[in-house]
């Protein structure tokens, strides 16, 4: 028990470069419905279930006090319903960005390759739901190309997304990976290192290639903050060995 047998890799941010599209189109979607959260709101909160995170926006936009690091412990059923029309605006917003830009982070697939070769399982996990998720798989062809082993999103734990643990241990139930001792989560947002953090990842990893800075990120658990994902291999070699 020791050696690395799983990394678990965020999408958008992390392995998937989009300009912090994501947060952009949550906050444009939000705009065109009234919801007066900013732009900087969804950079620190992109990561997780995008309903919850909405309906998590409209309560808070109406006096309710919640703190992200429990999103997924609140439940607002009195506003799911408008939730969902902006969330639904959101995703032709995603989806159509996806479909037009669609390009690996520098050194993500290298990386993969890598972890191929020493034996490490891979596995995407994101707060995306799964038309969007599958917007980017079949633009960069990362399971067909034998780059990935499993793409996880939110709907593949019933829509309870990060900061949870559960997309973590679906990718190890899937995979065949029996200890948390040997898996690293590695993402760009506070939602995927309290995630790594609940989980009890061996290696909780975050970065500064997508919408947070380090100020951000180090206020969040974490064992390591890095450039980029191409510098995780000389990092696993250095650190988990």
């Amino acid at each position: 028990m020791g050696k690395i047998k799983l990394v678990v890799f965020d999408l958008s941010g992390t392995t998937v470069s989009d300009d912090n599209a994501v947060a952009k189109c949550l906050f444009n979607a939000a705009k065109e419905f009234g919801l007066s959260a900013t732009l900087s709101d969804f950079e620190k909160t992109i990561g997780t279930n995008k309903i919850h995170l909405y309906e998590f926006m409209i309560a808070r936009d109406n006096g309710v006090p919640a703190e992200i690091e429990h999103l997924e412990s609140y439940r607002f059923p009195e506003y799911h319903e408008k939730a969902l029309e902006i969330f639904d605006h959101y995703s032709v917003l995603m989806i159509d960005f996806y479909r037009k830009n669609i390009q690996a982070m520098d050194g993500a697939e290298q990386t993969f390759i890598w972890c191929k070769e020493n034996g490490i399982k891979i596995a995407t996990d994101t707060g995306f739901h799964r038309d969007v998720n599958m917007a980017i798989m079949e633009g960069l062809q990362w399971r067909e190309r034998g780059l990935i082993d499993i793409a996880l999103d939110v709907e593949n734990t019933d829509g309870i997304g990060r900061p949870a643990p559960y997309l973590i241990y679906k990718a190890m139930y899937e995979l065949g990976i029996q200890s948390i001792h040997e898996v690293i989560k590695i993402g760009d947002t506070p939602a995927d290192l309290l995630s790594g953090y609940n989980a009890g990842c061996k290696g909780n990893i975050g970065v500064l290639s997508g919408a947070n800075a380090r100020e951000t990120l180090i206020k969040y658990p974490h064992t390591h903050i890095i450039d980029s994902v191409k510098q995780l291999p000389d990092l696993i070699m250095k650190e988990f060995n």
